[in-house]
């Protein structure tokens, strides 16, 4: 497969993380990973397809990082409907567009989230 499944990307680690539903606190509060390996594209460079999410207890969503969709950069004044965005973004709330997340490997994909995770946790409990 080339430099792009290298133990150093951290692809095989991803995958691996595939249906992984994880509790993170005693409130109730989890995360779900989807991860699937695709087809390289220019959307989706890496061969993977990812969403790594953060829900409440009720279920909704409250943070998300995933490839599904193209994002348009933030102050973008693209104005071609033929125009391809990046795919990798994150989401902050449910209902945002997203904004553009730089992938570099699958770790720091992983650690990224988490560290949103903690973040998101600790804004959220008094």
């Amino acid at each position: 497969m080339g430099s792009q499944s290298s133990p150093a990307t951290g692809l095989e680690y991803l995958l691996g993380l595939d249906g992984n539903i994880e509790v993170q606190n005693d409130a109730g509060y989890w995360v779900k990973m989807e991860v699937a390996s695709v087809p390289v594209t220019a959307e989706r460079p890496h061969g993977i397809r990812y969403s790594l999410t953060l829900h409440a207890p009720d279920n909704t969503r409250l943070i998300g990082f995933d490839n599904a969709h193209g994002v348009k950069p933030v102050g973008s004044r693209f104005k071609h409907a033929g125009k391809r965005f990046p795919y990798d973004h994150r989401h902050r709330h449910a209902l945002d567009d997203g904004v553009l997340y730089e992938f570099d490997t699958a770790y720091q994909l992983v650690s990224d989230f988490y560290a949103e995770v903690d973040r998101v946790l600790k804004e959220i409990s008094p």
